[in-house]
């Protein structure tokens, strides 16, 4: 039931502690095993190892499995070690000898990596798109709520006037940032190891061209080597890229949580997206942004676990690689269900009216006022002092009335510039 069985027995203690939670794991890369090895079968038949019935046989086999997989019917058995083992052997029981000729060529090693690779294109695709449906939804509330006046805050302290506008479009553009990380992890990935085997070739005249362009990589890892030391370095590109994403869903939960509290009162949900207390019943408590907050707080503490597990490894295949996977794939499989909830939850917020001639509001205007007093004519040091004196003597009486209207202000928000940063992906 394993790939390197030489037929001798190993103690069941070591073979646990080595085999860890890979069967629970691999169900999420078993269609992409199922991939690569139909495609390595078509390689291995355009040149000659297999024949073309023989091909005919593997491709009914997979096809067969990958129809399990899609049903939720296929299930890795507790005796095999994972998920490249229990394909090996189902396809040789449906379709005999070639079933064993699948291996030929390449190495559990650069089986897993290719399989691997797949599964983080198409996650970083989802999470693309998950995140892009997030930017438009804050794009439509800023314009929906762009009128609606909110204070600023520095160090925590009343400062200068903000905007729910202001606030749901900062998020948005800073997912654009987010976004240019998992393109760059995107990149990363789109390169085919398939072919280095145990890092180090093959002897058999392979056709990597081949599979590349079967597999829709958009290129390969030339250098045997490096497709085998892109394990780990390509973990860590990626967990940059998801903990980019999950900083800022992090940041934005946060202020939810303190918005949503009765000491800043600006926003509110709707009671059944809230929880309560069990002996507090006045509670209304934000448990889908806290836990979002947790959620992806853990996903950004995964860059430092990869990058000390990898960090001084030498060249060449090491079993310190598949600790990497489990927390990898669920980090991917976290943040798709964070950004779908988040995206739920935040559709419906709800704005409330702030009223800003409210006592502890009295000193949100006093750089507006200033600057009211510099285009009048005066030195800005001596507009400041002026203001800064009736703060101080309690005579200072606010002015709301000014517009801003530089680029990325209140009253200029720019969204249609922000929007068509997304064009870029």
């Amino acid at each position: 039931m394993k790939l390197w069985d030489k037929g001798l027995s190993i103690d069941k203690k070591i073979e646990h502690f080595t085999v860890g939670n890979d069967i629970e794991i691999d169900i999420h890369i078993a269609p992409y095993d199922l991939q690569a090895s139909l495609a390595h079968a078509k390689m291995l038949a355009s040149i000659g190892i297999i024949t073309s019935e023989e091909l005919t046989q593997v491709t009914s086999g997979i096809a067969t499995l990958q129809q399990q997989v899609a049903g939720g019917t296929f299930v890795i058995d507790p005796q095999f070690e994972d998920v490249h083992s229990k394909i090996e052997f189902e396809l040789t029981n449906m379709c005999g000898e070639v079933g064993k000729k699948i291996h030929t060529a390449r190495s559990r090693n650069d089986q897993v990596l290719v399989a691997l690779q797949l599964y983080y294109k198409d996650n970083l695709q989802l999470i693309s798109n998950k995140t892009k449906t997030l930017f438009s939804t804050l794009l439509e509330l800023a314009e929906e709520h762009k009128t609606k006046l909110l204070p600023g805050y520095t160090h925590l302290q009343v400062a200068m006037p903000s905007s729910f506008g202001l606030w749901f479009s900062a998020y948005a553009e800073l997912l654009i940032d987010d976004l240019y990380m998992v393109d760059a992890a995107l990149k990363t990935v789109d390169q085919n190891p398939l072919g280095s085997a145990a890092g180090y070739g093959s002897s058999f005249p392979i056709d990597r061209e081949f599979t590349t362009k079967e597999l829709g990589f958009e290129t390969l890892k030339y250098n045997v080597v490096a497709a085998q030391m892109s394990r780990g370095k390509s973990e860590r590109t990626l967990t940059m890229a998801l903990g980019s994403v999950s900083n800022t869903l992090a940041r934005f939960a946060m202020d939810i949580c303190l918005y949503m509290s009765q000491n800043f009162d600006f926003i509110s949900f709707p009671d059944e997206l809230t929880t309560g207390s069990s002996i507090m019943p006045h509670k209304k408590n934000p448990d889908v942004f806290e836990l979002i907050r947790g959620k992806c707080n853990k996903i950004q503490a995964l860059y430092t676990e990869t990058l000390l597990i990898t960090n001084n490894l030498p060249s060449g295949y090491h079993r310190d690689y598949q600790l990497l996977k489990e927390n990898i794939i669920n980090a991917f499989e976290e943040l798709k269900d964070v950004l779908d909830i988040f995206d739920y939850s935040i559709q419906q917020i709800i704005v409330k009216d702030i009223d800003l001639q409210d006592e502890k509001y009295k000193y949100l205007f006093t750089v507006d006022n200033i600057n009211t007093l510099v285009e009048n004519g005066m030195s800005f040091r001596e507009a400041y002092q002026k203001i800064g004196g009736e703060v101080n003597k309690g005579t200072y009486t606010p002015d709301t009335s000014k517009k801003h209207t530089h680029i990325g202000s209140i009253d200029n928000l720019c969204l249609d510039k922000i929007r068509e940063k997304l064009n870029l992906f």
